[in-house]
């Protein structure tokens, strides 16, 4: 079986050792976002290990032809992939609900939920229902979706090899703060502090139903990470946008950027470390709030109130 290097060198650090990846022939694996940036190195990694993968995208059509045209260059063949292209507008939560419904109906199990999609630094705006952009899409879309798909991920997970959900986060979560007086920021817009309350929000969620996984006894583990500072348009709206040069030079590339994202879907060694924050292919240190079951608990409370979820850990379809 061909091994393939995962997890090299950092930009800022040394990392004590390897992953690999793996063939896992009859796994599936979701991801939102999956048809740029470090979401396409995402999926390119995934069929390299032989998984079947759904990709929830604004626009399918489009996304089939980026993701074939950048296998094709990679030389892998495009027809021994198994890959789904489904409308989805992570923002709106009626889009995720029919994305949610689709789904659930071609597919019983999920193995992999990789919660990919997101915006940084964006001009202000609230969606239909209220919300504003950093927090819909960064955080109450893939909420509401893990949700959805509970029954699938759990049909999928095992005593000896559980399903996953991977929240993809920042690092400045670790400076985020959420607001709760003002959750979506109408009083007081600051894109980065609106960026970083997002990403402090799926921290926490997953940090909290991790361990709610583990008290309902069900096969599922949930993490978050920082896939580094990565070269993508995700900072077309940052100050950086004016020096692409200093991008190049110090931030990752999408490939490096892939790296713990894939890690956190399908290291075996993590199956024992459900809940854990990782950076550069390791656990990491995290909020303050990580740790702390209050306050995660508070915001998982405050989220399904304000997305009208009664049982979030409902067991039917």
């Amino acid at each position: 079986m061909k091994h393939l290097k995962l997890c090299v060198a950092g930009q800022y650090q040394t990392l004590p050792r390897q992953s690999e990846l793996y063939k896992q022939p009859g796994k599936i694996a979701l991801i939102t976002g999956g048809n740029r940036g470090i979401g396409l190195r995402i999926v390119k990694k995934l069929v390299e290990c032989e998984i079947e993968v759904i990709l929830g995208v604004r626009n399918p059509v489009d996304s089939r032809k980026a993701v074939e045209a950048y296998l094709e260059h990679a030389k892998i063949p495009v027809s021994s992939c198994k890959l789904h292209y489904e409308q989805l507008d992570i923002g709106n939560m009626k889009s995720v609900r029919e994305f949610a419904t689709k789904i659930r109906a071609k597919f019983d199990k999920i193995h992999l939920l990789i919660n990919n999609a997101g915006v940084m630094s964006v001009p202000f705006k609230l969606n239909d229902e209220g919300f504003e952009s950093h927090m819909a899409i960064n955080y109450y879309g893939h909420f509401l979706l893990t949700h959805l798909l509970l029954p699938q991920l759990r049909a999928a997970g095992t005593a000896e090899c559980k399903a996953r959900v991977v929240n993809v986060s920042s690092c400045v979560h670790k400076i985020g703060e959420i607001d709760y007086n003002d959750i979506n920021k109408v009083k007081n817009y600051y894109p980065a502090d609106a960026y970083n309350q997002s990403k402090l929000a799926q921290v926490l969620f997953a940090k909290y139903t991790n361990l709610m996984f583990e008290e309902e006894g069900m096969p599922v583990l949930s993490y978050s990470l920082h896939p580094g500072v990565v070269n993508t348009d995700l900072f077309e709206h940052s100050s950086t946008n004016y020096i692409p040069w200093v991008r190049a030079l110090l931030f990752k590339n999408p490939e490096e950027g892939s790296r713990t994202v894939v890690y956190a879907a399908i290291a075996p060694k993590l199956e024992t470390r459900g809940g854990c924050y990782l950076s550069n292919c390791r656990e990491a240190g995290s909020h303050r709030y990580w740790n702390n079951s209050v306050q995660c608990e508070k915001l998982f409370n405050f989220t399904c109130d304000t997305l009208g979820i009664d049982d979030f850990f409902y067991k039917g379809k």
